[in-house]
């Protein structure tokens, strides 16, 4: 996977991307940035009013992602981004060729669950809209999905096993 991990952690809203994301990082002393942090003043105003993002909307928000991504290539790092389609994932590709993602999956109830009971601008009537844009990773992306049920921990156990990393090492 290179010197070290460059991870998204991937998924529509209400995931756990972040916590997973985090717990991903902090197992290897990596980096760890919320994609969220990267979305304009408008496209956070835009999504808080209910209101889908564009794919206008989201070009600039994943090329600085992606520049974080390449900025992060040597030293490894872990960053959410919900990349719900291909392109949006070849945009990221293009900028790190060598990051893996990590698609969080689970089902409508169990996420809406998940979206009500937080805060975040994201509000879940976004969730059916996040559902239709998803494109799920295919044969030939680098990476591959789990379900959500486990914890962060069992999650993130999962992913090294499946990738063949190893915390001691530089993988």
């Amino acid at each position: 996977m290179g010197a070290t991990p460059l991870v998204v952690v991937m998924g529509i809203s209400g995931v756990g991307k972040s916590a997973v994301g985090h717990e991903l990082a902090d197992r290897f002393g990596i980096e760890y940035e919320d994609g969220d942090a990267f979305h304009s003043e408008a496209n956070i105003a835009k999504m808080s009013a209910g209101t889908p993002l564009t794919d206008e909307d989201r070009w600039p928000w994943l090329e600085d992602i992606g520049r974080w991504l390449a900025d992060h290539d040597g030293s490894g790092g872990v960053v959410s981004c919900s990349a719900l389609r291909r392109a949006y994932r070849d945009v990221l590709v293009d900028a790190a060729p060598r990051v893996v993602f990590l698609h969080l999956t689970g089902g409508h109830d169990l996420i809406k669950s998940r979206m009500d009971h937080r805060e975040h601008f994201m509000p879940s009537s976004l969730l059916q809209s996040q559902e239709e844009t998803l494109e799920p990773l295919q044969d030939d992306e680098r990476g591959w999905a789990f379900d959500i049920t486990p914890n962060p921990a069992e999650i993130v156990d999962a992913f090294i096993a499946r990738a063949g990393l190893s915390e001691g090492d530089d993988a």
